[in-house]
C-alpha cells in the first residue's frame, strides 16, 4: 500500500484517515423560513439606503471628493462652454460694452457700437472657452468650488458661531476672482474692471433660513452611513444563524439581493438623473447639466457596481458549495490540500487577501474596515468550505486508487525533477527511424543547425 502511495507523489502520513466531521443537520420550520426570508429583504432594501447616506457623505460632506469632481468637470469641453457662457452673460450685465465701444471707435462710427457689442458676445465666449482650458484659469476654478463646498459643509454641521443654528450667511459660489482675471484677458481697461460690482460672480447655492432642514439630514447621514452597513452586516448574519439546513441557500438568497440592490442604485442614478436633467434645467443647459450630474454622482456608480460584484462573488461562493456535478468535482479536486495541507491552505488565503488589499479595486478595500471585514470574509469561507470536504472527502486523493488533479501534477513534477539524467537509448523503431530521416533532411536543407540536430537527435532516440 505505501508503495502504491508513494508511487503517486503522496506522503504516506498524509494518508492517514482524517477525523471524521458530522454534516449539520436539521431543517427550518415555516416561522423561522419567513423570518430569514423577512431578515434577507429588509436588509437587502437597507442596503440601498445605506449606499445613499454613503454617497452622500463621501461626495458632498468630504472636501477631497468634492474637488476632485470639480477639477474633472472643469476639464470637461461641455461644462467649460456653459461656465464661459455665465462668465460673459456675468460680464455684460455689469459692463456698459456698447459705451466702451463707443469711447474707443472714430465719431462716425460710434453708432455701431450696439451691433459691435451684440456680435463680439460670441467670440467673447469662445475666448473664455479657451482661457478656461488653461490650467491657471482651471485651478481658480477648482478652488472657488472648493471654498463654497466648505462654506456650505460649516453651514450644515452648524460650525459658523455666533449663536445661530442656521450659521451666519448664505452659501456662495465666488467666481469673481475668475471672471476678473477673465475680464483682464479680454483687453476690457483696468478701470472698468476696478468698478465692477464687489458681488459680480458670486452664485447664491442656498441661503442661511432655509438650510434647518438640511442640518438635520447631514447630523443623520453622518450616523447612518456608518450604522445602517453595521445593520445591513448583522441582519444578514442572523439570517444565515438561523437558516439551519438551508445555509447555502440563504447565502445565494443574499447575494441576489446584494446584486438586486447594486442594480437599483444604478437604475435610480440613471432616472434621477433624468429628472434633474429635463425637470430643474433650461433646455440649452440640458448637456452640461447631464455631464454634472454623472460627474458628480460617480462615486455612487462606483458604489453600486461594487455592491452587484459584491453581490454575484456571494452567489458564486454558494454555488461553490452546492450540489451540482461541477461544484462537487471542484470540491473533490481540492479536497487533499484543503483537508490535509492546512497551513497550504491558510498560506494561499494570506496570499490572496494581501493581492486584492494592494489591488483595491473598490472603495471598502482601501479602509482599515474594509481590509478586516476582507479578512473575515475569506477566513470564514475558507474554514466552511474545509468543514464541508472534510464531510464529502474524508480520504481525498485515494479513493478508489485514483490520486487527485493536485496529486497527479505533484507527482508528475517530481518524476520529471527525478528522471536519471542520461535515459538508455531506446531501440530505434520504423517511427524513430522516420524521424531520424526527416531530421537529416532538414539539417542538409539548413533548417537546422549541427548542434540543433544532435539535440532533436537525442529526443527521438529517448521517445518510446
Amino acid at each position: 500500500m505505501l508503495r502504491a502511495v508513494s508511487e503517486v507523489g503522496l506522503d504516506p502520513v498524509a494518508t492517514t484517515p482524517l477525523p471524521a466531521v458530522k454534516a449539520p443537520a436539521g431543517r427550518m420550520g415555516r416561522r423561522r423560513r419567513i423570518a430569514v426570508w423577512a431578515l434577507v429583504v429588509a436588509a437587502s432594501v437597507i442596503a440601498i439606503l445605506s449606499v445613499l447616506t454613503t454617497w452622500v457623505h463621501r461626495q458632498v460632506l468630504d472636501n477631497h471628493a468634492w474637488t476632485k469632481a470639480s477639477a474633472t468637470a472643469i476639464q470637461d469641453p461641455t461644462i467649460r462652454s456653459a461656465i464661459a457662457t455665465q462668465v460673459v452673460t456675468q460680464l455684460y450685465d455689469n459692463v456698459d460694452v456698447a459705451a466702451q465701444l463707443r469711447q474707443q471707435l472714430p465719431p462716425d462710427f460710434k453708432r455701431l457700437a450696439g451691433p459691435a457689442a451684440a456680435a463680439l458676445r460670441e467670440p467673447a465666449t469662445q475666448a473664455v472657452e479657451l482661457l478656461l482650458a488653461q490650467e491657471r484659469f482651471q485651478t481658480l476654478f477648482v478652488r472657488a468650488s472648493s471654498a463654497a463646498q466648505q462654506q456650505l459643509v460649516a453651514v450644515l454641521e452648524n460650525k459658523t458661531g455666533h449663536g445661530i443654528s442656521t450659521g451666519n450667511g448664505d452659501v456662495t459660489l465666488d467666481i469673481g476672482v475668475l471672471l476678473r482675471e477673465v475680464a483682464t484677458q479680454l483687453g476690457l481697461p483696468a478701470s472698468v474692471i476696478s468698478n465692477l460690482p464687489p458681488d459680480v460672480g458670486v452664485i447664491t447655492v442656498a441661503h442661511s433660513d432655509q438650510l434647518n432642514t438640511a442640518q438635520k439630514g447631514v447630523r443623520a447621514i453622518k450616523i447612518l452611513s456608518v450604522w445602517l452597513l453595521v445593520l445591513v452586516l448583522a441582519m444578514y448574519v442572523l439570517a444565515i444563524y438561523l437558516a439551519v439546513g438551508e445555509r447555502r441557500k440563504t447565502l445565494a438568497h443574499i447575494g441576489w439581493g446584494l446584486t438586486i440592490a447594486g442594480l437599483v442604485t444604478l437604475v435610480a442614478r440613471h432616472f434621477i438623473g433624468n429628472y434633474v436633467v429635463n425637470t430643474l434645467s433650461q433646455p440649452e443647459n440640458r448637456t452640461p447639466v447631464r455631464h454634472l450630474w454623472l460627474i458628480e454622482t460617480a462615486i455612487l456608480g462606483q458604489i453600486g457596481w461594487a455592491i452587484v460584484m459584491y453581490g454575484l462573488l456571494t452567489v458564486l461562493a454558494a454555488l461553490i458549495a452546492g450540489p451540482t456535478p461541477i461544484a462537487t468535482s471542484l470540491r473533490r479536486e481540492v479536497a487533499p490540500v484543503l483537508n490535509r495541507r492546512p497551513e497550504l491552505t491558510w498560506g494561499a488565503t494570506a496570499v490572496v487577501w494581501l493581492l486584492l488589499i494592494l489591488w483595491g479595486p473598490t472603495h471598502a478595500l482601501r479602509t482599515w474596515w474594509g481590509i478586516l471585514l476582507l479578512a473575515v470574509l475569506l477566513a470564514a469561507g475558507v474554514w466552511v468550505l474545509r468543514r464541508q470536504t472534510l464531510v464529502e472527502f474524508p480520504n481525498a486523493g485515494l479513493e478508489h486508487g485514483t490520486p487527485s488533479l493536485v496529486v497527479r501534477v505533484t507527482a508528475g513534477a517530481r518524476k520529471l525533477t527525478h528522471r536519471a539524467p542520461h535515459a538508455p537509448a531506446a531501440t530505434v523503431t520504423s517511427s524513430t527511424a522516420d524521424e531520424l530521416d526527416r531530421l537529416l533532411a532538414l539539417r542538409d536543407k539548413g533548417a537546422l543547425t549541427q548542434d540543433e540536430f544532435e539535440q532533436a537527435k537525442k529526443l527521438a532516440l529517448a521517445s518510446p
